[in-house]
């Protein structure tokens, strides 16, 4: 069969556009694809819930790619171990309480998870505000593609209605510093300094509803809650994707 480049091109972009127009209103939009991201869409997802994961940049997986130091490989302690294995990420024990498993895969099936759910992604998409209306709850994203604020351009953006927001965007926690910005009663404490037993086993009190429709996650969580940071070890962002993810499927059944 000769391939026809315009057909090629055609097929992308209806697909791509059908699927843009259709997640103009979502229930759920999960900001930042990491592992608490990841691990929080995936879970919504599953209940038949509407989610679409924005990620600004090309690839998802946040930090945990990159393991510890460019060392492909990530520690997670025996609370969240149940985690990989319920995403079917293989681990070794590395010794008592302590499971050692290799990043590439955690991320590839945490993705291929969220997936199957049936999720889905917008990478290089930011998020450049939120919209509040008179009943002072996050309603939508304010959206543009990563491209145009790398650039510095004047492009105006889009809209995308949403009945929660999870911040999973890691230490800059974007959507609540924009809630913060914009003068919501919100304040971003900021990360404290690398104290790994205290930023893991603090985490999910600071998994939470932080502002109406805003629930945090992940190393958002402990930035907005002015935690410490954690390192390589990421059993404090599954279990806060976890938790983030029950607490959004409870408010949303109500």
């Amino acid at each position: 069969m000769e391939l026809d480049e315009i057909t090629i091109s055609r097929a992308i972009l209806t697909a791509q556009m059908n699927t843009l127009i259709d997640y103009m209103e979502l229930d759920v939009a999960v900001v930042g694809a990491g592992p608490a991201g990841l691990t929080c869409a995936a879970l919504i997802a599953e209940k038949g819930i509407k989610v679409g994961i924005i990620e600004k940049k090309l690839s998802v997986g946040g930090g945990m790619w990159g393991g510890g130091m460019m060392f492909p490989r990530i520690v997670v302690q025996e609370e969240a171990h149940r985690l990989l294995d319920r995403f079917h990420v293989r681990s070794a024990v590395y010794k008592e309480g302590y499971y050692v498993a290799k990043s590439v895969e955690a991320v590839s099936k945490l993705t291929a998870a969220a997936c199957d759910a049936g999720a889905e992604f917008f990478n290089l998409t930011s998020v450049e505000d939120v919209m509040i209306k008179a009943d002072g709850r996050i309603s939508g994203l304010v959206i543009n593609w990563t491209a145009v604020e790398m650039g510095k351009l004047h492009v105006d953006p889009l809209v995308m209605r949403c009945s929660y927001t999870v911040d999973a965007t890691g230490h800059d926690s974007v959507v609540a510093r924009l809630v913060e910005k914009k003068g919501g009663n919100l304040q971003v404490k900021g990360e404290s300094f690398m104290w790994a037993d205290r930023a893991e086993s603090h985490i999910l009190r600071h998994t939470k509803e932080v502002f109406p429709g805003l629930v945090v996650a992940g190393m958002a969580a402990n930035a907005v809650g002015g935690e410490s940071r954690m390192g390589a070890v990421f059993g404090g962002m599954l279990l806060s994707g976890e938790h983030a993810a029950s607490l959004v499927i409870k408010n949303l059944k109500r």
